[in-house]
């Protein structure tokens, strides 16, 4: 799934381009979920069907806005949105639930989810992006008549503190509070560690004057626990792709021994953690051949 071909090529010429501008035609709007008030975009006519692109922790629907025109040119809605206390979606969290709650929890992630999944028919395919995936899947188990297909990208490949994993600095990790791993990770995406170009940096760096801090702790938390979802994903009849760059944060041999153990196809891009943004047209191609087997 990972030949050289014109997407390949087309990857490698992306420039450093505003993030913000999304594709003609794409349409902003304000979703009401449990949680809140959730900033959402869409693109394209469902004429194969929906697709539902999930950013993870510190991100925000814009890390899809090179993929956005690409899976509406195939023939499908798509659908991205800020999750609950992250960028402009800020203002939703637990205070909103009803009884309200203390913390960002999986089940406020899973329930927003499931709204946005619910107000159209049918079901749609999905891609949880890093963090995102742990929700996606946990959706899946719960609900999976809801699913068409599910994307893995970057998605942690392990359970419990997940972070004892990662390359160099595992080993470290468990010293550390969910708190104190936050400040690390927004200290490393600050300093720029992953060496993104300058403008899609200044985005990011702008992002964060948005995201609540909140929200970012507990999520770190709820990473460092995170519970066992491959008997159920495997369970799931629909197809799988766990999609990842060769340099990501965790190991190829971890996400390819998870793949086999959900029972989902393995792509592997020259990349690091976010193919979204440097290897949109790869993935693209892959999810559409993973649409196809559905």
């Amino acid at each position: 799934m990972t030949t050289i071909d014109d997407a390949l090529e087309r990857d490698r010429a992306i420039p450093d381009l505003d993030w913000r501008a999304f594709p003609e035609g794409t349409v902003r709007d304000l979703f009401t979920a449990p949680s809140g008030t959730l900033a959402r975009v869409t693109l394209g006519e469902p004429v194969k069907g929906r697709v539902i692109l999930l950013p993870g922790v510190t991100g925000s629907k814009e890390d899809f806005t090179l993929m956005l025109p690409l899976l509406a040119d195939a023939g499908y809605r798509v659908e991205s949105y800020d999750l609950a206390g992250q960028y402009e979606s800020a203002g939703a969290g637990p205070e909103n639930l009803s009884p309200a709650r203390v913390r960002y929890d999986y089940d406020l992630f899973v329930d927003d989810l499931y709204a946005v999944l619910e107000s159209a028919p049918g079901p749609a395919h999905v891609l949880g992006y890093s963090f995102a995936g742990l929700v996606a899947q946990l959706a899946l188990a719960r609900r999976p008549e809801l699913f068409a297909s599910l994307t893995l990208l970057s998605v942690p490949p392990a359970t419990g503190q997940v972070f004892r994993g990662v390359k160099r600095i595992g080993r470290f990790s468990g010293v550390t509070s969910a708190r104190q791993g936050a400040a690390l990770l927004l200290w490393g995406i600050r300093n720029n560690l992953n060496r993104v170009p300058p403008r899609r940096l200044a985005f990011v760096r702008e992002r964060f004057a948005l995201t609540r801090r909140s929200s970012i702790d507990d999520i770190v938390g709820l990473m460092m626990a995170t519970p066992s979802f491959a008997p159920a994903v495997r369970e799931a009849s629909i197809p799988k792709l766990v999609a990842v760059g060769a340099h990501d944060l965790w190991p190829i041999e971890q996400y390819s021994s998870y793949a086999r153990r959900i029972g989902a196809q393995l792509a592997v891009y020259a990349t690091g953690h976010s193919p979204c943004e440097t290897a949109p047209h790869q993935l693209v191609r892959d999810m559409l051949r993973l649409f196809a087997s559905a």
